[in-house]
């Protein structure tokens, strides 16, 4: 401790006794170690571990435990192939079974770097106005190093977050099932997943000419209320 003297109440000040009892008590026990690690592992976000993170995430109200669709691949149709779901769409015969109703979620904890993340993402999302601009920060932080991503205003009270790479199943369920991405009141929001080098359309949009590209399936849009 210091200055432990300044904090000893007057009456006792002039006791040898409990004075001495107070030093040697300083000597032995010194508390700022333990103030550090406990400033490093729960107080500073940035650097926050295990149960530290935990209660941030009760804090900003997001938790660990991710709820994750199962999308094993089903017999199907060529037609309805895309290159999002080409190892979860339509398979084959002899690739895969046949379709046989929706499976139960799995749970996905998440490590300690992707939960700081997506807790650092929640609490951008508890102050945020919810523009476009806002919508896109969050976004940018969130996927900075996966590809381009950003949100559409579709018109008719909808948007749209649009990501030009596959999302993996962690990431999709962040999008859809961690309550982390902010959702305007009485706005449909949904994902889409398409990726412009092998879809077919203009060549303003960075898109793949005749030949070369698939038309769009709507399979890569899900809705995300």
């Amino acid at each position: 401790m210091e200055n432990y003297k300044q904090t000893v109440l007057s009456q006792f000040a002039n006791s040898p006794t409990i004075m001495a009892l107070i030093d040697f008590f300083n000597q032995w026990l010194d508390p700022s170690s333990d103030i550090d690690a406990f400033y490093k592992t729960v107080w500073d976000v940035s650097q926050a571990q295990g149960v530290g993170l935990d209660i941030w995430g009760r804090i900003v109200n997001v938790k660990r435990e991710l709820q994750i669709a199962t999308t094993p691949a089903y017999l199907g149709f060529d037609e309805a192939f895309t290159t999002v779901t080409a190892s979860t769409g339509p398979q084959p015969f002899g690739q895969a079974p046949m379709y046989n109703g929706p499976l139960a979620t799995s749970t996905f904890t998440l490590l300690d770097d992707a939960y700081r993340k997506l807790i650092m993402v929640k609490a951008l999302a508890n102050i945020t106005d919810c523009t476009s601009p806002s919508l896109n920060a969050l976004l940018r932080y969130l996927f900075a190093d996966e590809g381009r991503c950003y949100v559409v205003d579709t018109g008719g009270m909808q948007v749209r977050y649009v990501f030009e790479f596959t999302l993996s199943p962690v990431e999709l369920a962040i999008m859809l099932n961690s309550g982390a991405i902010p959702r305007s009141a009485g706005v449909l929001v949904s994902v889409m997943q398409v990726d412009p080098a092998t879809t077919f359309g203009f060549a303003e949009a960075g898109l793949q000419p005749f030949g070369q590209g698939v038309f769009f399936s709507t399979s890569g849009i899900q809705n995300a209320n």
